[in-house]
């Protein structure tokens, strides 16, 4: 049984943006990610979302906004029947060496703490090398949708020397739809 699934958010629950998305109204779902949310839940798999928000520390969008926009989400996946345990996010610019931004895992670590569940097998969906290094690096099974920056990770992962100690390890689906389905299928 998966009792957790962890999702990275733009690019994997919501479109992305070279300059962030720094409102509800620029925040647009990927068509299926909400549903396939909602049908984790549902099934009882606790839903949490680890996200790198370093456009709070470059004044792009403060606190309120993403407030918002995490507001926002939770009411569309609760529209659709389901809920989102946790939302975890790291504030700070690549360059503060927190132990939160991704690809370390202080946020992944304060999703088990918070929910009390283990990390150890629980798959992270993300769009990103830094997801899947977080993902490795944590225990969790990593993960790929090749929406958002993952069409351009997936070809990385192909590079001789890419930063991931398995990159067989790593499953691959078009979108967060076809990996929930896939998960609900092992549950």
């Amino acid at each position: 049984m998966t009792p957790l699934v962890i999702l990275d958010r733009d690019g994997v629950i919501n479109e992305d943006s070279d300059q962030y998305i720094r409102s509800v109204d620029e925040w647009r779902p990927i068509p299926g990610s909400i549903d396939a949310i909602a049908r984790l839940s549902r099934a009882g798999i606790q839903v949490a979302v680890a996200t790198n928000q370093s456009g709070l520390s470059r004044g792009s969008f403060g606190l309120d906004e993403l407030e918002a926009i995490h507001a926002a989400l939770r009411e569309r996946v609760a529209a659709a029947g389901g809920e989102i345990a946790a939302i975890a996010y790291c504030p700070h610019l690549p360059t503060e060496g927190c132990d939160c931004r991704k690809p370390r895992t202080g946020l992944l670590d304060a999703i088990q703490r918070e929910l009390q569940l283990p990390l150890e097998g629980a798959p992270f969906i993300g769009d990103s090398l830094k997801d899947l290094q977080a993902a490795e690096t944590a225990g969790c099974r990593p993960v790929l949708v090749t929406t958002g920056k993952g069409a351009d990770t997936r070809a990385a992962l192909a590079t001789p020397g890419v930063q991931l100690e398995n990159p067989d390890a790593v499953t691959v689906f078009p979108d967060l739809a076809a990996a929930a389905a896939a998960i609900l299928d092992q549950h």
